[in-house]
């Protein structure tokens, strides 16, 4: 192979080093791409991602499984070119995967998610972390009431319009932060769909974020975690009612022993204890009462002094 004489050589490194800040000026001058995805309510793509905090959790790890790989790059799940086309562009089924293949993992039907706890008709500011500023506007969805987690997410789960929706906000140490007003009428596992839609770019962002909302009260006034039914100290005051009066004495019984409460879960996996009220298992008028024992002593001993008052009269 023949070399490159040395004068040829020399000109075309010339030729490169004189071209050299025009070419900077052309990539400076193209258009950057925006980079981003919701960190609170954390969404599935970040929550699984090794800059996560639920990666090792079994639904990130049969995301990851099924992903054939790791969410390294969860603030690029964009699509080109859907111009509000979203329902059109994205198939059901495949809406937190934005129907690329690289994040498939992410729409596996499950009920195990990492979730955010939210309370319904609060207000919520969801902290959108992006690397680089863009224009665009932001239009957030909430599932139906009634949504089935078990079942792979369609835009028929979600409303026809946005509850909320945000244009250009500002970008602040790194992130978006987009106040919003929940729906009021939302229960348990729901999905908060997040559509960033650039019109500096020609792409579109989605995102999934699973959330909890507490259980809906039933007709007494329970509140979450007991919709289906009475709360246990109304339970306990109905059951008295029923009762027969009887007159207030002290019990000689040993008081229950206090149950341990329940365990639940927070979106970051921490254990925190279930303030739910417990009913007591015994029953405060059971077992046999101090003054009935010491009635019953009493008798015994008049009868026992009246027969031997008996027998001595008979001896005389």
């Amino acid at each position: 192979m023949a070399r490159m004489p040395w004068t040829t050589a020399r000109r075309t490194s010339a030729a490169f080093a004189a071209l050299s800040p025009f070419l900077l000026a052309v990539f400076a001058a193209a258009p950057a791409q925006a980079h981003g995805a919701p960190t609170d309510p954390v969404s599935r793509v970040f929550a699984c991602s090794p800059d996560g905090a639920s990666s090792g959790t079994a639904a990130c790890r049969a995301a990851v499984a099924a992903n054939g790989s790791p969410f390294t790059a969860w603030d690029n799940l964009r699509v080109a070119n859907v111009n509000g086309r979203d329902r059109r562009t994205i198939p059901d089924g495949k809406l937190c995967s934005g129907g690329l293949p690289a994040y498939r993992g992410l729409d596996l039907a499950r009920s195990d998610w990492p979730a955010t706890r939210l309370s319904p008709g609060a207000t919520l500011t969801m902290k959108y972390v992006s690397t680089i500023p863009h224009t665009g506007t932001f239009r957030m969805y909430l599932t139906e009431p009634g949504y089935d987690p078990s079942k792979p997410l369609t835009w028929s789960d979600l409303p026809e319009q946005p509850f909320a929706q945000v244009k250009d906000p500002a970008l602040t140490d790194g992130a978006y932060r987009i106040r919003m007003t929940l729906p009021k009428n939302r229960t348990g596992r729901q999905v908060l769909y997040t559509i960033w839609q650039n019109s500096s770019t020609a792409d579109t962002y989605y995102s999934c974020s699973d959330v909890v909302f507490p259980a809906a009260a039933d007709k007494g006034g329970a509140g979450a975690g007991a919709a289906a039914s009475p709360s246990p100290s109304k339970a306990v005051q109905k059951e008295k009612a029923k009762e027969p009066e009887k007159s207030p004495v002290p019990s000689t019984s040993a008081p229950a022993p206090t149950p341990s409460p329940s365990v639940v879960r927070s979106a970051g996996g921490a254990a925190v204890p279930d303030s739910t009220p417990v009913a007591a298992d015994a029953d405060p008028g059971s077992g046999p009462s101090a003054p009935m024992m010491a009635g019953g002593a009493a008798a015994v001993l008049v009868l026992t002094g009246g027969a031997a008052l008996a027998l001595r009269l008979r001896r005389r």
